[in-house]
This record gives structure tokens, sequence and C-alpha cells, in this order.
């Protein structure tokens, strides 16, 4: 089926196309042939005005008359005078009757009729019919580019070469347990109806990206070998209203007709957000969703169609679209852990060569956080900077430039940095490293540098060694203060402060903003959580003075954090100067190291 698809592609590739060359052709065609019969028009011959002409007519001046039937041009040649002229006749019937009675009357004319040119009927017929057919183009062609036709991949189980099962998703133990239920609804559905179990209609993959939602949907289809319709949320909409609601009852029509079948909405909130009695796009967004809403209600009891539907925003979706009887399910696809992490590197490492040193346990330990596209990335990235090193295998190194490489940035070895510039960055990270060790809910460095990568001057990394679920309120103010480490050594050190900072000062921000707001560790402000993004006026709802409080609790926090690391600074000056200029020395030092000079 999926090849029957690619091949209608390509016919209608071609069609386009073909569709292009005629009316190109048909263009150059009328136009070479209009330049060719009128080029007389172009010389340098005079014309003679109509009315001149009838008087010279009159007086028995002019020799020879020569026309083309059906044209309205008449090449004219007047008496004792050698070039020809061109006249414009208006009326050529009465213009002919004009002449020949003028014959009869004695006036010795030579009239000359030519028969129509070939050249010049298609000519004026292409000129007369060429903004008909321009247009009837045009109409076809935008229909369809629009794209009224069908929507959707189909991807066949027994067709589709590239097959994916539950064993190709790793690190969703606990999501791919409860699919398995899904396929077996898919698989015998005869043995749940005789249960008087209901099918459901719909399962939401809620998680951030590159979490493995896409991927799992297919994994179901695999597992199932059912038909797997594939849409964006975002093909439903186009310029055209009532587009999207055609599109839907086209998708669902289409399922219906290869069921049991699965279809897959990724990116759901592009047409499942919120309904609102705005007009325009958003009223077009509401005819698509109500739509959505009728299809899925409007499922025959017999029919076997399963609609999953990725989201990272899920907060954002209309609450008519989440009750039982549409989306039935919602599962949650977090971050793996260290074992679902080792998992996903052990599917990505295949078909790579990696050298003995590598170890895919400690990368996944030193990954905490990343998700299963970041480790797919970091391994292709591991593979690419091996190809460019000419290493026979993948090595340990190339692993961490890799992951430096996605997280940081790309290095800059070749920018020129002054050794002003290069004495700041080097206290600045020192600051960094200095004020984190000395803090007991910090991650341990795991290296320093001064090199240059992608926007940054220079970093430092920690060992992120151990998943999180929980944050807590010491943790997030340590995290403040670490955060403005590198400005705090800026100001002892230099007596003086940079742009460096201003990431650093963004990232604090956000966090003290989200612990106040969002997270209620305020003890002034309490248990409250505001959600200006959602809602705008919600702050404006509780006063004025709230949002002034709101702003002098941000700024304590951050107030104080600045004079911890301050104070972390002036009483570890000494190992804030030797971690300084070993990175002014060596460019880049490791955690090894790192502890040597401040141990």
């Amino acid at each position: 089926m999926e090849e029957k698809q690619k091949n209608n592609n390509k016919n209608d590739k071609k069609q386009y196309i073909l569709l292009a060359i005629i009316v190109i052709l048909m263009i150059a065609l009328a136009i070479g042939i209009y330049f060719l019969t009128n080029k007389s028009a172009n010389s340098e011959e005079k014309e003679i005005a109509y009315t001149e002409l009838i008087k010279e007519i009159n007086e028995g001046n002019i020799e020879k008359i020569e026309m083309t039937v059906g044209s309205t041009t008449a090449k004219v040649k007047v008496k004792n005078v050698e070039e020809e002229k061109t006249a414009i006749i208006p009326s050529t019937q009465a213009f002919i009757e004009f002449v020949q009675q003028q014959k009869l009357d004695g006036n010795n004319i030579e009239l000359i009729q030519n028969p129509t040119n070939v050249f010049v009927s298609i000519s004026s017929t292409l000129f007369s019919l060429l903004p008909t057919l321009l247009l009837v183009v045009l109409i076809i062609l935008f229909f369809k580019m629009q794209g009224l036709g069908d929507k959707g991949k189909v991807y066949d189980s027994e067709t589709t070469k590239s097959k994916i099962t539950f064993n190709d998703v790793a690190g969703l133990e606990e999501e791919k347990h409860e699919m398995i239920e899904i396929v077996d609804f898919l698989k015998n559905p005869q043995r749940f109806n005789e249960m008087g179990a209901k099918i459901p209609k719909g399962v939401l993959l809620c998680g951030q990206p590159g979490t493995g939602k896409t991927l799992i949907a297919k994994a179901i289809a695999g597992e199932a070998k059912v038909p797997f319709i594939s849409m964006s949320g975002s093909e439903f909409i186009e310029m055209f209203a009532g587009l999207g609601a055609s599109r839907v009852r086209k998708l669902f029509e289409k399922a219906k007709k290869i069921s049991p079948c699965i279809i897959f909405i990724d990116e759901i909130d592009a047409i499942g957000s919120r309904r609102n009695s705005s007009g325009g796009a958003e009223s077009e967004n509401n005819q698509t969703l109500n739509q959505l809403l009728v299809e899925m209600d409007g499922f025959d009891t017999d029919e076997t169609i399963i609609v999953l539907a990725a989201t990272n925003r899920p907060e954002m979706l209309d609450k008519a679209l989440l009750r039982p009887g549409r989306f039935d399910r919602r599962i949650t696809i977090g971050l793996p852990d260290m074992k679902g992490r080792e998992a996903i590197l052990n599917i990505h490492a295949k078909g790579k060569k990696f050298n003995n040193d590598v170890n895919l346990k400690s990368i996944a330990e030193d990954t905490a956080g990343f998700t299963g596209a970041d480790l797919a990335n970091i391994l292709n990235e591991a593979a690419i900077i091996a190809t460019i090193n000419e290493h026979e295998a993948i090595t340990n190194k190339d692993i961490e430039d890799a992951v430096k490489k996605v997280t940081v940035g790309l290095e800059k070895q070749s920018r020129v940095i002054s050794e002003k510039d290069k004495k700041l960055t080097a206290y600045h990270e020192a600051g960094h490293a200095i004020v984190s060790s000395m803090l007991e809910t910090q991650k341990a460095v795991k290296e320093v540098s001064i090199i240059p990568r992608g926007v940054a001057g220079g970093y430092t990394m920690y060992k992120s060694d151990e998943d999180k679920y929980y944050i807590s309120k010491t943790e997030m103010e340590e995290k403040l203060v670490a955060l403005l480490g590198g400005r705090a050594a800026e100001k002892i050190v230099l007596n003086d402060i940079s742009t460096g900072a201003s990431n650093d000062i963004e990232v604090a921000t956000n966090i003290a903003k989200d612990m106040i707001t969002k997270y209620g560790m305020s003890e002034t402000l309490g248990p409250i959580s505001i959600n200006t993004e959602q809602d705008p006026y919600e702050l404006q709802l509780l006063g004025d003075k709230f949002g002034d409080a709101i702003g002098a609790e941000v700024k304590i926090l951050l107030d104080n954090a600045y004079m911890v690391a301050q104070k972390l600074i002036i009483e570890n000056r000494e190992k804030l100067d030797k971690v300084a200029g070993a990175l002014l020395q060596k460019e880049i030092i490791s955690a090894e190291e790192f502890q040597d000079l401040i141990r």
C-alpha cells in the first residue's frame, strides 16, 4: 500500500510537471507567432491614418492594397513613393466593399487578398484563450497544492520495509506494557467484545520532544500488523475555510475502508487547542476541532479504529477532546532513567564500530536528563567525529566530544581572543567551578574550559550521574549561587563585570521566578501558583501589590545568592587563582585535575 501511494505521488508530480511544460510551451508559441506575424509592424515602415488612406484612395493616389483575410492590418503602396505604408482597418468588410466600389468607378487600385495564415489564426486563437487557460491551470494547481485530495501517509505492515516493533523501543517499559493492551484490542477485538469491553477510541501520548511518542505509535502498528495512517496536526489547516474539516472527514473515511487500523495525529495541539469565539484562523481551527470531535464520537461499533495523538503541550488541548469516549487514555512519556538510557544506547549502537574503551553504561550514567533523540544524536555525531578523525572505531573521546558538541556547541579553535578576554573567561569559569564545588547539593565538576564553543566563551560541565524527579528548595537556592559564581568572580578579582554572565543571570532569574510563582516556595506569599503563560490576566486579578511582592521576592532570592557567591569566592580566593591560572596555561582541565588544584 505504501509503494502504491509512492507511485501515486510520483504520477501526481509527473502530471504537474507535464502541465507546467504544456503551459510554458503554449505561452512561448503564442508569443513567438505573434512577433513573427507582426514583424512588419515593428519595422521602420511608416503608418498611414485610416482617414488619410480613404482620402488618398478618393484622390487616386493609391496603387496597391494588400490584406490578409481576418487581419486588421493592410499594406498600402502610394504612387511615386518607394516605401510601403501600413494602415489599421477598423472594419475590414466595409473597407473591401469600398475599394471594390472605387475600382468599379474607374479607380485603378490593385486589391490583393491573401488567404488566412495558419500561424496567424493559431496566434489569435491562443491569445484569445490564453487568459482563460492560465486561469484554469492556476485553479487546478492551487487546489492540488492545497491538498483537497487524500491526505495522510498510509503505512502497511505487509509492504513497509522498515517494520518497527516494541523491540525497537527502549526506556519505556511501563508505557509498552500499557500499549500491549491496545495491540491486543487490534489483534483480537472479538475477544474483548464478547466480554462487553469497548475498544478505546483514542490514546493521547504526552511528553517532551524527542522522548519517543511517534516511535511508540509506529511500534503499536508494527506489533498489531495493521495499517498506520500518519498525519501532522498542521496539515489540516490551510488558507481555505472549511478545508481542515474536510480533511478530517476524508481521513476517517480512508480509515474506515482499511480498518482495523491506527490513525496517528502528531502535534495535535495545532488543531486541538481550546476553542474560542474569535474569527479568522481561529474560527477555522474551531471547525476542524469540531469535526474531529464528531468523527471520534461517530465510529461504528464494528469498526476497529484507534486514534493515537502526540503532543508536548497537553494543557493547551480542549477539554471536550480529553473526555472519556474520545481520548480514553492519556499516557505520559517521560525522560528515560539510567537503565532506559543504556538500553536506548544499545539500540542506536547497532551497526556502529566501537573501541574497547567505550562503556555505554558509563555514558548512560553521565547523560541524565537526555531524551532518546538526544542519545541517538550523540552516537551519530560520535560516528561522524570518528570518521573525520580517521579512527578505525568510535572511541570514548569521540563520544565525549559529541556530548560537548550537542550540549555546548561547536568548538572554535581558530577564534583569536585577547589576553584580557582570556583572563576574564578563565576567572569566570573558575568562579562557577569553585562555587559549585563548595555547595553540597550541586553536581561535581566534570570539565572546565575556556575554549569557545557555540556562543559561549567557555564552559563548566558537571557530572550528570543521578536521575532526579524532585528538586528541593535548598538545591534550587544553591543552583542560583552556582550560576552567579562567574559574575561574583569577575567582580571580586577584576573589580569589573562583563556581558559574559548574561545567560547565567537569565537562567537564574527564571529559576527564581518559578520558585515564587510556580512552586510556591515563598515564605511571605505562601504556597500559591500563578501561570501567566496560559492566562496573562491572572496576575492582574490578584492586584498590583501582589505583583510587586513577587518582584520583591525574586530580587531577594537573587541578591542573597549573589552575596553567598561573593562570600565563597573571597574565602576560596587562593583556589580560584590556581584554577584560573591552570585554565590560562592549559585552556581545559579535567575533573581529576580540578580536584588536585582545590585539594
